[in-house]
Protein backbone atom coordinates (compact mmCIF):
# COMPACT_ATOMS: atom_id res chain seq x y z
CA UNK A 1 0.00 0.00 0.00
CA UNK A 2 2.61 2.67 0.99
CA UNK A 3 4.54 1.49 -2.48
CA UNK A 4 1.33 2.49 -4.31
CA UNK A 5 0.81 5.72 -2.56
CA UNK A 6 4.79 6.71 -3.22
CA UNK A 7 4.71 5.93 -6.72
CA UNK A 8 0.97 8.07 -6.79
CA UNK A 9 2.99 11.09 -5.08
CA UNK A 10 5.73 10.55 -7.51
CA UNK A 11 3.69 10.69 -10.77
CA UNK A 12 1.83 13.63 -9.60
CA UNK A 13 4.71 15.69 -8.67
CA UNK A 14 6.54 14.95 -11.86
CA UNK A 15 3.47 15.63 -13.96
CA UNK A 16 3.25 18.85 -11.78
CA UNK A 17 6.85 19.88 -12.17
CA UNK A 18 6.48 19.22 -16.03
CA UNK A 19 3.25 21.73 -16.21
CA UNK A 20 5.22 24.19 -14.84
CA UNK A 21 8.32 24.03 -17.02
CA UNK A 22 6.13 23.68 -20.18
CA UNK A 23 4.37 26.73 -18.99
CA UNK A 24 7.54 28.94 -18.27
CA UNK A 25 8.68 28.14 -21.48
CA UNK A 26 5.42 28.52 -23.61
CA UNK A 27 5.63 32.19 -21.93
CA UNK A 28 9.46 33.08 -22.96
CA UNK A 29 9.27 31.43 -26.51
CA UNK A 30 5.86 32.86 -27.39
CA UNK A 31 6.14 34.02 -30.63
CA UNK A 32 4.34 37.45 -30.59
CA UNK A 33 1.37 37.65 -33.25
CA UNK A 34 -0.12 40.78 -34.27
CA UNK A 35 -3.92 40.69 -33.41
CA UNK A 36 -4.59 42.18 -36.85
CA UNK A 37 -3.86 39.16 -38.84
CA UNK A 38 -6.24 37.32 -36.55
CA UNK A 39 -8.81 40.28 -37.54
CA UNK A 40 -7.73 39.94 -41.40
CA UNK A 41 -7.99 36.08 -41.45
CA UNK A 42 -11.61 36.05 -39.95
CA UNK A 43 -12.66 38.67 -42.90
CA UNK A 44 -11.07 36.38 -45.63
CA UNK A 45 -13.45 33.91 -47.16
CA UNK A 46 -10.75 30.84 -46.23
CA UNK A 47 -11.19 29.11 -49.49
CA UNK A 48 -7.09 29.03 -49.87
CA UNK A 49 -7.37 28.79 -53.61
CA UNK A 50 -3.78 30.70 -53.35
CA UNK A 51 -5.28 33.11 -55.91
CA UNK A 52 -3.58 36.32 -54.44
CA UNK A 53 -0.27 34.92 -54.70
CA UNK A 54 0.30 33.25 -51.46
CA UNK A 55 0.37 30.07 -49.61
CA UNK A 56 -3.55 30.47 -48.48
CA UNK A 57 -5.18 32.86 -46.27
CA UNK A 58 -3.17 32.97 -43.16
CA UNK A 59 -0.06 33.68 -45.25
CA UNK A 60 -2.14 36.68 -46.79
CA UNK A 61 -3.60 37.87 -43.55
CA UNK A 62 0.39 38.02 -42.27
CA UNK A 63 1.73 40.01 -45.79
CA UNK A 64 -1.14 42.35 -45.88
CA UNK A 65 -0.41 43.35 -41.84
CA UNK A 66 3.58 43.36 -42.99
CA UNK A 67 2.65 45.61 -46.22
CA UNK A 68 3.85 43.15 -48.63
CA UNK A 69 0.15 42.41 -50.16
CA UNK A 70 -2.52 45.16 -50.38
CA UNK A 71 -5.67 45.34 -48.82
CA UNK A 72 -7.35 44.58 -52.04
CA UNK A 73 -5.53 41.23 -52.79
CA UNK A 74 -8.21 38.60 -52.19
CA UNK A 75 -9.76 37.70 -55.81
CA UNK A 76 -12.00 35.95 -53.99
CA UNK A 77 -13.49 38.28 -51.22
CA UNK A 78 -13.64 41.09 -53.60
CA UNK A 79 -14.67 44.68 -52.56
CA UNK A 80 -16.58 44.01 -49.47
CA UNK A 81 -13.60 42.09 -47.91
CA UNK A 82 -11.34 44.86 -49.07
CA UNK A 83 -13.50 47.61 -47.35
CA UNK A 84 -13.47 45.42 -44.65
CA UNK A 85 -9.25 44.76 -44.30
CA UNK A 86 -9.05 48.38 -45.28
CA UNK A 87 -10.62 49.67 -41.87
CA UNK A 88 -8.72 46.62 -39.83
CA UNK A 89 -5.45 48.58 -41.35
CA UNK A 90 -6.93 51.74 -41.44
CA UNK A 91 -6.05 52.74 -44.84
CA UNK A 92 -8.95 52.63 -48.22
CA UNK A 93 -9.11 50.35 -50.43
CA UNK A 94 -8.57 51.19 -53.71
CA UNK A 95 -10.99 49.45 -56.06
CA UNK A 96 -8.98 46.54 -57.76
CA UNK A 97 -9.52 46.33 -61.61
CA UNK A 98 -11.95 42.59 -61.84
CA UNK A 99 -10.02 39.72 -63.57
CA UNK A 100 -11.63 36.55 -65.06
CA UNK A 101 -10.18 33.43 -66.41
CA UNK A 102 -10.44 33.06 -70.57
CA UNK A 103 -9.87 29.76 -72.74
CA UNK A 104 -7.78 30.39 -75.71
CA UNK A 105 -9.50 27.98 -78.01
CA UNK A 106 -12.97 28.21 -79.82
CA UNK A 107 -12.06 24.68 -81.16
CA UNK A 108 -15.88 23.49 -80.59
CA UNK A 109 -16.93 19.82 -81.56
CA UNK A 110 -18.73 21.50 -85.03
CA UNK A 111 -15.40 23.77 -85.80
CA UNK A 112 -12.90 20.65 -85.19
CA UNK A 113 -11.68 16.99 -86.32
CA UNK A 114 -10.63 14.31 -84.12
CA UNK A 115 -7.31 12.30 -85.24
CA UNK A 116 -9.35 8.93 -83.24
CA UNK A 117 -11.64 8.06 -80.64
CA UNK A 118 -10.75 8.09 -77.20
CA UNK A 119 -12.31 5.90 -74.91
CA UNK A 120 -9.77 6.27 -71.93
CA UNK A 121 -9.86 8.43 -68.47
CA UNK A 122 -11.67 11.53 -68.60
CA UNK A 123 -9.07 13.47 -67.37
CA UNK A 124 -7.01 16.10 -69.47
CA UNK A 125 -2.93 15.44 -67.86
CA UNK A 126 -3.93 11.93 -68.20
CA UNK A 127 -4.75 12.68 -72.17
CA UNK A 128 -1.54 14.90 -72.68
CA UNK A 129 0.59 11.62 -72.66
CA UNK A 130 -1.09 9.68 -75.08
CA UNK A 131 1.05 9.86 -78.58
CA UNK A 132 -0.63 13.27 -79.66
CA UNK A 133 -1.55 14.44 -76.77
CA UNK A 134 -5.36 14.59 -77.72
CA UNK A 135 -7.21 12.91 -79.80
CA UNK A 136 -8.07 16.43 -81.90
CA UNK A 137 -6.75 17.14 -85.05
CA UNK A 138 -5.75 20.70 -83.06
CA UNK A 139 -2.28 19.61 -81.24
CA UNK A 140 -2.72 23.25 -79.38
CA UNK A 141 -6.42 23.01 -78.39
CA UNK A 142 -8.63 22.27 -75.74
CA UNK A 143 -8.72 19.03 -75.36
CA UNK A 144 -12.19 19.25 -73.87
CA UNK A 145 -12.05 16.61 -70.70
CA UNK A 146 -12.26 18.98 -68.02
CA UNK A 147 -9.37 18.71 -65.56
CA UNK A 148 -10.22 22.26 -65.21
CA UNK A 149 -13.91 21.85 -64.56
CA UNK A 150 -12.51 19.82 -61.43
CA UNK A 151 -9.97 22.34 -60.33
CA UNK A 152 -12.39 24.88 -60.14
CA UNK A 153 -13.90 25.53 -56.35
CA UNK A 154 -16.66 28.21 -57.64
CA UNK A 155 -18.26 25.99 -60.32
CA UNK A 156 -17.08 28.91 -63.07
CA UNK A 157 -15.93 26.75 -65.91
CA UNK A 158 -18.07 23.97 -67.75
CA UNK A 159 -17.60 22.21 -70.99
CA UNK A 160 -19.73 23.34 -73.30
CA UNK A 161 -19.40 21.56 -77.26
CA UNK A 162 -16.26 20.12 -76.14
CA UNK A 163 -14.39 23.19 -75.31
CA UNK A 164 -14.00 24.51 -72.08
CA UNK A 165 -16.19 27.79 -70.95
CA UNK A 166 -15.59 30.27 -68.04
CA UNK A 167 -18.60 31.93 -66.58
CA UNK A 168 -17.36 35.54 -65.78
CA UNK A 169 -19.74 36.43 -63.45
CA UNK A 170 -18.74 33.33 -61.04
CA UNK A 171 -15.23 33.58 -62.10
CA UNK A 172 -13.12 35.27 -59.04
CA UNK A 173 -9.45 34.41 -61.08
CA UNK A 174 -8.20 31.97 -58.44
CA UNK A 175 -5.43 30.57 -61.27
CA UNK A 176 -6.19 26.96 -60.67
CA UNK A 177 -7.96 26.29 -64.10
CA UNK A 178 -4.60 27.79 -65.34
CA UNK A 179 -2.22 25.31 -63.53
CA UNK A 180 -4.59 22.73 -64.24
CA UNK A 181 -4.28 22.87 -68.18
CA UNK A 182 -1.81 20.91 -69.42
CA UNK A 183 -2.20 23.43 -72.81
CA UNK A 184 -1.82 26.34 -71.61
CA UNK A 185 -4.86 27.57 -72.85
CA UNK A 186 -5.91 29.41 -70.06
CA UNK A 187 -4.83 33.10 -68.68
CA UNK A 188 -6.38 35.71 -66.70
CA UNK A 189 -7.25 39.23 -68.53
CA UNK A 190 -9.33 41.88 -67.40
CA UNK A 191 -12.98 41.51 -66.54
CA UNK A 192 -13.66 44.26 -69.24
CA UNK A 193 -11.57 43.55 -72.23
CA UNK A 194 -13.80 43.56 -75.31
CA UNK A 195 -11.09 42.06 -77.73
CA UNK A 196 -9.39 38.50 -77.13
CA UNK A 197 -8.22 36.19 -79.60
CA UNK A 198 -9.82 32.99 -79.33
CA UNK A 199 -6.87 30.34 -80.52
CA UNK A 200 -3.37 29.20 -79.14
CA UNK A 201 -2.17 27.68 -82.55
CA UNK A 202 1.51 28.16 -83.28
CA UNK A 203 1.07 26.25 -86.94
CA UNK A 204 0.90 27.92 -90.33
CA UNK A 205 -2.13 28.86 -91.71
CA UNK A 206 -2.93 25.96 -94.05
CA UNK A 207 -2.24 23.85 -91.36
CA UNK A 208 -4.32 25.45 -88.90
CA UNK A 209 -7.29 25.68 -91.75
CA UNK A 210 -6.72 21.43 -91.89
CA UNK A 211 -7.37 21.22 -87.91
CA UNK A 212 -9.95 23.99 -87.16
CA UNK A 213 -12.33 26.02 -89.29
CA UNK A 214 -12.15 28.85 -86.62
CA UNK A 215 -7.97 29.22 -85.88
CA UNK A 216 -5.61 31.84 -86.21
CA UNK A 217 -3.54 31.29 -89.75
CA UNK A 218 -1.49 34.49 -88.40
CA UNK A 219 -2.29 36.86 -91.66
CA UNK A 220 -0.76 40.01 -89.92
CA UNK A 221 -4.27 41.80 -91.16
CA UNK A 222 -5.48 42.63 -87.31
CA UNK A 223 -1.91 44.29 -86.69
CA UNK A 224 -2.23 46.62 -89.59
CA UNK A 225 -5.58 47.57 -88.42
CA UNK A 226 -4.84 48.55 -85.11
CA UNK A 227 -3.81 52.23 -84.82
CA UNK A 228 -2.29 51.27 -81.14
CA UNK A 229 0.16 49.04 -81.44
CA UNK A 230 -1.92 46.96 -79.01
CA UNK A 231 -1.96 43.89 -81.80
CA UNK A 232 1.09 41.61 -82.78
CA UNK A 233 1.44 38.41 -83.97
CA UNK A 234 4.12 36.02 -82.91
CA UNK A 235 4.66 32.57 -83.84
CA UNK A 236 1.62 32.50 -86.10
CA UNK A 237 -0.72 33.64 -83.36
CA UNK A 238 -2.03 37.06 -83.01
CA UNK A 239 -2.23 38.74 -79.58
CA UNK A 240 -3.70 42.00 -78.05
CA UNK A 241 -1.92 43.53 -75.03
CA UNK A 242 -5.11 44.70 -72.93
CA UNK A 243 -3.27 47.28 -71.13
CA UNK A 244 -2.83 48.91 -75.11
CA UNK A 245 -6.15 47.87 -76.47
CA UNK A 246 -9.10 50.73 -76.99
CA UNK A 247 -11.47 48.88 -77.61
CA UNK A 248 -11.87 49.95 -80.71
CA UNK A 249 -13.05 46.42 -82.60
CA UNK A 250 -11.05 46.87 -85.90
CA UNK A 251 -9.26 43.94 -85.75
CA UNK A 252 -12.00 41.92 -85.22
CA UNK A 253 -14.18 43.53 -87.91
CA UNK A 254 -11.37 42.77 -90.54
CA UNK A 255 -10.05 39.38 -88.74
CA UNK A 256 -11.15 36.61 -91.78
CA UNK A 257 -10.89 33.33 -89.31
CA UNK A 258 -13.55 35.40 -86.85
CA UNK A 259 -11.48 34.23 -84.11
CA UNK A 260 -11.30 37.47 -82.33
CA UNK A 261 -13.78 38.16 -79.86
Amino acid sequence: MNGILLASLVIGITGLLIGLILGVAGKKFAVEVDERVLFIRDELPGNNCGGCGYAGCDALAEAIVKGEAPVNACPVGGAPVASAIGNIMGTAAEAGERRVAFVKCNGTCDKTSVKYNYYGIHDCKKLALIPGEGDKSCYYGCMGYGSCVRACAFDAIHIVNGIALVDKEKCVACGKCVAECPKHLIEIIPYEAKHIVQCNSKDKGKDVKAACEVGCIGCGICVKQCEFDAVTVENNLAYIDQSKCTKCGKCAQKCPSKIIL
